[in-house]
């Protein structure tokens, strides 16, 4: 006990030299810019609320968007290391379920999970491990890793039957920086590389490879998919919604509305850079004490080496960051806490008005039971997080489903969701 009191007796004492340098430190603010103002073409005007109730806008955006654009799984390739390995993916907006499977050359392929003799799914779980073939259950019909049909029980007894011609219906499958990317076009005009364009820039180097995934919650929501989408592409909500988390950290007092550092808006995608003031950080001894032992989502990193950062981690270099919103068009975003921690949401339409929502976690491996317990406890704050964002979505849609709203105002820090 003495010893844990004075660790904690140290660590307060640490961040207590912590502010008093930020406080002599050169302040970086946000300079009251309106980031709107450089994409006139976006407008300034409300948004209408038609696409979110309207199931013949749904059906375009199925058709139009998510039969042809290149749809991160958020599954990573390291979830399937061996030959054989697969995950089984339902795409509801597609009308399909797709397999993802490491086939004998090491590449990750995606096909539907059709069997080509009757339909029926080849993979029943969520994930699993075949091992050097993949066999139906309704006939014994067997495939490759790499979509060949390989067996067929009682061939002979078929009429002018060639195996060739019953291989499994492939889609375009690419791994970016570990994530498993689909296009249910299996001929897409372009690669995933063209498709992802400066995001892929912006983000090489990024320590992706060295942070598994920590844990991961799905939620059935019972609201459109882009109200989903649209409550991470701003942190406006912040200081109301979170205040526990993230309002003391966002208050800028010299520009009490300004809270964004960047903004960037790409042909498909953007990203935002948010502010925060360290100053206000506010942890409990708990808290403090988790930081000791590994990394926590209410710790700051160090901003020493942050020019060795990759370009699109606080891009604007300031030492009053706070984190990085990127999204890639559809249905993912990706939320950059540090050079050692990011979280994920990827979002998935299912009808009108229902939607799945898978929010992820990446930290370091925990090496001691220490980082473990850091790791247990960062879960439980992420998952509080997220029930506070959950606890809108439906009561949005409920709201809009009234009829009292034709179109909804559109404030500057929501710039992404007017893109």
């Amino acid at each position: 006990m003495a010893r844990y009191l004075n660790g904690l007796q140290q660590l307060l004492a640490d961040e207590n030299g912590t502010r008093g340098l930020m406080q002599d430190a050169t302040q970086t603010h946000t300079n009251g810019k309106r980031w709107t103002l450089d994409y006139p073409e976006l407008g300034t005007g409300p948004l209408p609320i038609t696409p979110y109730l309207s199931s013949e806008y749904f059906e375009q955006e199925r058709e139009k968007i998510f039969a042809r654009t290149w749809l991160c799984t958020g599954k990573r390739a390291e979830e399937i290391p061996l030959m054989g390995d697969y995950l089984m993916l339902n795409v509801e907006v597609g009308k399909t379920s797709i397999l993802l499977i490491r086939g004998k050359d090491g590449l990750v392929r995606g096909f539907h999970n059709v069997c080509k003799h009757r339909g029926n799914r080849l993979a029943w779980d969520e994930r699993g491990s075949c091992g050097a073939r993949l066999t139906c259950r309704f006939h014994g019909w067997t495939y490759e890793p790499d979509g060949r049909l390989v067996g067929v029980p009682e061939e002979d007894m078929f009429f002018d039957f060639d195996k060739r011609d019953y291989g499994l219906s492939p889609v375009a499958t690419e791994v970016w920086e570990g994530f498993i990317f689909i296009n249910l076009d299996p001929n897409p005009p372009e690669t995933l590389h063209e498709y992802l364009g400066e995001v892929g820039d912006l983000l090489r180097g990024y320590s992706f490879d060295r942070l598994p995934v920590s844990w991961s919650y799905t939620a059935e929501q019972k609201c459109n998919w882009r109200i989903l989408r649209d409550s991470q592409l701003e942190f406006y909500h912040g200081k109301s919604l979170h205040q526990r988390f993230a309002g003391s950290v966002m208050i800028n007092k010299q520009q009490p509305s300004c809270h964004v550092l960047d903004a960037k808006l790409f042909r498909r995608h953007s990203m935002m850079s948010f502010y925060g003031d360290r100053r206000n950080t506010r942890r409990t001894p708990m808290e403090l004490l988790v930081a000791q032992f590994g990394t926590s989502l209410k710790t700051f990193p160090s901003m020493r080496d942050m020019d060795r950062w990759p370009l699109g981690v606080n891009p604007t270099r300031s030492k009053q960051w706070f984190f990085d919103i990127y999204y890639i068009f559809p249905n993912f975003h990706m939320v950059i806490l540090s050079p050692f921690l990011f979280v994920t949401h990827t979002m998935w339409p299912e009808t009108v008005s229902r939607s799945t929502w898978n929010a992820r976690g990446y930290f370091p491996r925990p090496a001691t039971a220490a980082e473990s317990v850091t790791r247990e406890y960062n879960k439980c704050l992420a998952r509080d997080v997220w029930l506070e964002d959950g606890s809108t979505l439906e009561n949005t849609q409920r709201g809009i489903e009234t009829g009292i709203l034709t179109q909804y105002p559109v404030q500057d820090q929501e710039l992404l969701i007017r893109h």
